[in-house]
């Protein structure tokens, strides 16, 4: 799946989840160390365990971060609106 993520400096965001576990996840732009970290901290976790962990997360008082905008793609990509 891709998302365009909304506030944050990343323009995309792609992800495989697989039996509710997440495989893979790429940044697209954005601090690269942050993304890459993120994106492997995640790798093999469940997604409402992720999703628990970051949503709400602040960057510098936009109201979102990465962290939370890959939360709500997760959410998006298993229908947990």
């Amino acid at each position: 799946m891709e998302y365009r993520p909304h506030g944050v400096c990343s323009r995309l965001i792609r992800l495989d989840v697989e039996d509710d576990i997440i495989q893979n996840v790429q940044f697209v732009g954005g601090c690269s160390g942050n993304t890459q970290g993120i994106a492997r901290l995640v790798r093999g976790m469940k997604v409402d365990e992720a999703i628990e962990r970051m949503e709400g997360i602040d960057c510098g008082g936009k109201g979102t971060s990465c962290p939370d905008q890959l939360a709500k793609a997760l959410r998006i990509a298993t229908d947990r609106l």
